[in-house]
């Protein structure tokens, strides 16, 4: 489908050994994807297996098969007829990749890569719904709902969207912004709100009332980044209070749990990232800087606890252990977000990803999903948990030294 990238622009000085490293992970990940033709597994596509109807829809018996599948620490996919695919937030977590390649090397063939999975991504938004979304390729089963394949969530929704805005401000074409705008109707409209105190939260999905800190700081962000280009006043208004209700639940260390609701009290390290990104989008789109108390106490929570000295990840607050992909990638994105508010951030995200190109990149150019000591490794190719989001944030550290 895309054109194959050419080479990238030549190393400049400064940091010099990191980014010719940086340089060869991304060409490796990228020739991956090409030759996959851009499909990779995902963490929750078990119930994609053809021994699903043995489990009789019987609840229990799918969480037990989807979260088997995910959790084994060998790809058990190709045995249970489980097909690789391409993913919408795998697609946008590339556009954006893509576009910051541009970026840094001037190579039209970066361009012409970007523009055509945005392409692909206004082809395969969910039918049915007020504005522009997109959900998973895949039936999935969490601990407080069952959401069927292609029903939406603001999650994808609001990352797919920032992409979008990326194109917009990459490329000066208003059809990006355009489909960003329609994604916040979808959240203004078709998504319910819960109140709390002065705060809103969004909900995480259309088909119920669902409260999850990232989810609802992801689509305030995407309404706070939107209405700076459009100036509507009720984007910003409901970002401003999306914003607040996460404000209010932040515990005394800085951190936040995952949800509020019992069942959802954990702190672990890309989701934290995920709120803390959102937070700086919130305050540089709208100029409102009441919230950059909560930010920054959050971020030096993150800073400390999720790190170890040799850059490792670590997944949960109270634990290093499982060594997980997506950890890298989002620590990566958001060292380098916020490198102008920490003049150690950046250093800290090269420590990262030359731990994360060192012990997670295979050979042939992906990276595993999972490490859980240092034989084993759980080494699917996932595609948005793994490639997407490692392109995306190797390109922006690439960009930034």
């Amino acid at each position: 489908m895309m054109a194959s990238a050419g080479k990238l622009a030549a190393v400049p000085s400064g940091n010099k050994l990191a980014k010719e490293q940086i340089y060869g992970a991304i060409r490796q990940v990228s020739d991956w994807l090409e030759r996959n033709d851009y499909c990779g597994y995902d963490t929750f596509d078990g119930l994609n297996a053809v021994v699903r109807p043995l489990m009789f829809r019987n609840p229990l018996l799918e969480t037990v098969l989807q979260q088997g599948v995910r959790r084994f620490p060998l790809n058990l996919r190709p045995l249970l007829g489980i097909r690789k695919s391409r993913s919408t937030k795998g697609m946008g977590f590339l556009a954006r990749g893509c576009m910051r390649l541009h970026q840094a090397t001037g190579d039209a063939q970066w361009a012409a890569k970007a523009r055509s999975m945005l392409d692909w991504l206004e082809e395969n938004r969910s039918p049915g719904y007020t504005g522009a979304c997109w959900g998973n390729h895949f039936d999935y089963r969490s601990r407080t709902f069952y959401l069927p394949k292609g029903v939406p969530t603001v999650v994808w929704t609001a990352l797919i969207g920032h992409a979008f805005l990326d194109a917009y401000e990459h490329f000066h074409d208003d059809r990006f912004l355009n489909v960003a705008v329609s994604a916040c109707e979808h959240i203004l409209h078709d998504l319910d709100t819960f109140a709390d105190g002065e705060g809103l939260c969004i909900s995480y999905i259309p088909i119920k009332n669902s409260q999850v800190h990232n989810a609802n700081t992801l689509g305030a962000s995407l309404l706070a980044r939107t209405s700076s280009f459009t100036r509507n006043q009720a984007y910003r208004d409901l970002a401003q209070k999306a914003i607040q209700y996460t404000a209010q639940h932040q515990r005394a260390d800085g951190s936040w749990y995952y949800g509020e609701n019992a069942n959802l009290h954990w702190v672990d390290n890309f989701h934290t990232a995920y709120v803390l990104d959102c937070f700086k989008y919130y305050a540089e789109a709208t100029g409102d800087r009441r919230f950059d108390r909560p930010m920054m106490s959050g971020y030096e929570y993150w800073k400390r606890t999720f790190f170890l000295a040799d850059g490792t990840p670590r997944y949960y607050d109270h634990k290093t252990l499982p060594l997980d992909i997506q950890c890298c990638s989002q620590a990566i994105d958001t060292l380098v977000f916020f490198r102008d508010r920490d003049p150690e951030a950046l250093a800290l995200a090269i420590r990262v990803a030359r731990w994360t190109i060192a012990n997670m990149q295979d050979r042939t150019g992906y990276f595993y999903y999972r490490r859980y000591s240092r034989r084993l490794v759980n080494k699917t190719p996932t595609l948005h948990w793994g490639q997407a989001t490692m392109l995306c944030a190797l390109a922006g550290l690439y960009k930034s030294i």
